[in-house]
């Protein structure tokens, strides 16, 4: 069997060839003479050097990608999150010795030839030849510098990076090229600058700066003379003289750095031994990059940040342009983000639920009248381990939420009120409201087409002493099912639609709330804490509806330039009118004073919110606000499996988990210590006349009293809804509340409310 030759496999006679066939070629290159045959050599050319007369822009100040740095409201810092960790710095901000060092080892003679080194290639042609393998190389700093532009531009694409590396003739001529116009138009000071800050040292360390954090814990301007030789030495193959993987190998890299800078001249024999002895010393920073580490509990809103940075069209028009500005970096971002509010979301959230519990928790706190999000976190912490997840339950499924959103139970029943007022109803609006009833035989929708109960179903409320008559307020008070169905079925669908559409609410898949009866009173839908918190502080502003926004100001860093990029504006606009809004208000505040939301009940200030429990209690809801700060709290399983009966959450047991008695002390929490020591406004409140005494419905004091039908653990419109998709006899469409696609469950053909229950 034949020896394997050194060299890649090339004998000597064919080393000096390729090494004689580029000398050829470089000198054609510096005489500027036309090759014909750049097209047969693996260059897309037009056949001459004409098409290399102007310097692409990029070679002279590459766009670097650099860190990216989130910040909170107050400058504090959440994450840095970045392609290739890199910070620009200044020629005057790396050392001398690191200066030195990397000419030394790389290109002795920089600052004595040109772009190409015809004296170098000469030598490293005659080693080569006498060591019968390649142990020289000839390419220049600026050579090398140009090769790296183009490998940076390739970014992650690797059929563009192996074009970029390709060994080819054509590929060499263009390099070369290049190299000679930057020369003559950048200079060596600043060719050195920008190659320190573009080449790769490992450790996922991109130019000095980033290096010297990374092995050192030091600033690039404060390297010694060993740190800076063992960086230096790196470069030439970062995997193979790592020295956190092997600190022999990297030891012996440097000190041949060393013994380099002496033989030029650059130190002297002494300061070359006594480096030489010096141990590596290293101070290992670990690289922290993404969401992941992001600080006081902040990996979910981060994501929700980049998710809004790559979907939004302010940052490019087309999702490619986006992701090639996020993947440059160099962004210092501010974002809405509270420091007080966010400890106080995940302080309360870490109170109350464990992240090992069966289920899971998520929180969101949103200024009213401006749309920020102040913050956002959930019992189960961001990863991809035991108890943790990559889903942000507080938002939609295309920005990173769960699939459906959660269903919501009875918080969705004040956007029937709200709609019924501003049709005229009064705000001491009767019904007889039954404990049970059948659904509306029809009910108007926004189309010529109502929807039947062909199904006879019916609906019952969650305490047979329910019965009323009912007013507006003590229905609210107490969640009486029959009174809001009686509602829709006199106002009709159509103006809830128009009232959730001008609140921006929509399913957590992105889709409009459906025109059923279960949807447009009694919460079946699938919703998203961020929709429901933005939803709610329209009430809180007066009827002002404002889009949720989590990003103040972002200002970019491209070649030591800041310029500020525009961001994603809150558009606000009025979804009712005032008294709509105030009379809400009076209405919620009764319920946090002595209804359903008792124990999320706020202390000295005034505040309004409303209860939700889905049937089989898979999720349970408090959504409510100040007038300067609105929130939504939902606990359940993500899966949509897990029945909150028999169930200890946090530590405390739960016989059946009410809106409430479990995320209602969760909002109370949270926003008690979001408004310590923020101004304690009042609501606008309205009179509304006293029910007259006939009207019933004393309330249990277990924190959910009358709650929505769901509360029942099944009774109610789960049936009445598989029964109107399917007459009972097979599964009903898609309302999961979960990531992992769940569906309804078939329900029972008698369709009389003690059907399956909803996703």
């Amino acid at each position: 069997m034949p020896k394997k030759r050194s060299g890649g496999g090339l004998s000597s006679t064919q080393q000096a060839a390729k090494f004689l066939g580029v000398s050829v070629l470089a000198g054609a290159v510096l005489a500027g003479i036309a090759l014909p045959a750049f097209g047969a050599l693996g260059l897309a050319a037009k056949g001459s050097v004409e098409s290399f007369d102007e310097l692409p822009a990029n070679l002279k100040t590459p766009p670097l990608s650099q860190r990216t740095t989130i910040l909170d409201a107050d400058g504090g810092q959440i994450a840095t999150v970045y392609s290739r960790d890199r910070t620009v710095v200044d020629l005057k901000n790396i050392s001398p010795y690191m200066q030195k060092a990397i000419v030394a080892i790389e290109d002795s003679r920089f600052y004595e030839h040109g772009a190409v080194d015809l004296k170098g290639m000469l030598r490293a042609l005659n080693k080569n030849v006498q060591s019968s393998g390649v142990s020289e190389g000839a390419s220049t700093l600026t050579q090398q510098y140009v090769k790296n532009v183009f490998v940076e531009e390739a970014g992650d694409d690797p059929t563009k990076v192996a074009q970029a590396t390709q060994q080819t003739i054509g590929r060499k001529i263009k390099e070369l090229k290049y190299a000679i116009q930057v020369e003559e138009e950048l200079g060596k000071k600043k060719i050195l600058e920008n190659y320190l800050n573009i080449t790769f040292f490992g450790e996922q360390a991109y130019g000095v700066e980033a290096a010297a954090q990374r092995y050192f814990s030091t600033h690039a301007k404060d390297l010694t003379l060993p740190q800076a030789a063992l960086l230096a030495g790196i470069v030439q193959s970062p995997s193979v003289y790592d020295p956190v993987k092997d600190d022999v190998t990297a030891t012996n890299r440097r000190n041949v750095v060393l013994k380099r800078m002496a033989e030029v001249g650059d130190i002297t024999e002494a300061e070359a031994a006594k480096a030489q002895k010096a141990p590596l010393d290293l101070k290992v920073k670990q690289p922290k990059n993404g969401c992941i580490t992001a600080v006081k509990g902040a990996s979910f809103f981060c994501k929700y940040v980049e998710r809004v940075f790559l979907s939004d069209p302010v940052f490019g028009k087309t999702k490619e342009v986006r992701a090639k500005l996020w993947n440059q970096g160099g962004l210092t971002i501010r974002t809405t983000l509270e420091p007080q509010a966010q400890k106080s979301v995940q302080d309360s959230l870490k109170d109350h639920v464990y992240k090992s519990d069966k289920v899971a928790a998520a929180a969101t706190l949103v200024e009213p009248g401006t749309g920020k999000i102040l913050g956002m976190g959930q019992s189960k912490p961001y990863g991809y381990g035991k108890n943790e997840t990559e889903y942000n339950y507080s938002v939609n499924s295309s920005m990173g939420g769960s699939n459906y959103g959660f269903p919501t139970g009875s918080t969705f029943k004040p956007f029937v009120a709200a709609a019924a007022l501003e049709e005229g109803r009064p705000a001491n609006q009767s019904y007889p409201a039954p404990y049970e009833m059948p659904y509306p035989a029809t009910v108007q929708t926004c189309s010529s087409k109502p929807w039947t109960n062909q199904g006879n179903d019916k609906l019952e409320n969650e305490s047979e002493s329910e019965k009323g008559p009912y007013q507006l307020k003590k229905a609210m008070e107490l969640s009486v099912n029959t009174y809001f169905v009686q509602m829709l079925a006199d106002i009709g669908m159509c103006p809830v639609v128009k009232m959730t559409d001008k609140l921006g609410v929509v399913q957590g898949n992105g889709d409009k709330v459906p025109e059923v009866p279960s949807s447009m009173t009694l919460g079946s839908t699938g919703l998203s804490p961020l929709t429901m918190a933005t939803a709610y502080a329209a009430f809180a502003s007066r009827g002002m509806y404002c889009t949720p926004v989590a990003i103040e100001s972002i200002t970019q860093t491209v070649g030591g330039t800041k310029k500020s990029l525009e961001v994603p504006k809150s558009t606000c606009s009025r979804a009712m009118s005032e008294k709509t809004a105030d009379t809400v208000n009076t209405l919620l505040s009764g319920v946090t004073d002595s209804g359903t939301g008792k124990q999320a009940g706020l202390s000295g200030r005034a505040n309004a919110g409303k209860t939700g429990t889905t049937d089989s209690r898979k999720n349970a809801w408090f959504v409510g606000y100040t007038p300067n700060l609105a929130g939504a709290v939902w606990v359940g399983s993500a899966t949509q499996k897990v029945e909150m009966t028999d169930i200890t959450i946090g530590g405390v047991y739960h016989s059946q988990v009410y809106g409430g008695d479990t995320p209602g002390p969760i909002w109370r929490d949270a926003m008690t210590g979001a408004l310590e020591g923020k101004e304690a406004p009042s609501f606008n409140l309205v009179n509304i006349p006293n029910p007259p005494d006939k009207d019933r419905g004393a309330g249990n004091d277990d924190g959910d009293n009358g709650d929505d039908n769901g509360d029942t653990g099944g009774n109610g419109d789960d049936g009445f809804l598989t029964g109107l998709l399917t007459n009972g006899t097979t599964n009903g469409g898609n309302s999961n509340g979960g990531n992992d696609g769940g569906t309804f469950f078939q329900g029972q053909s008698n369709g009389n409310g003690n059907g399956g229950g909803r996703g």
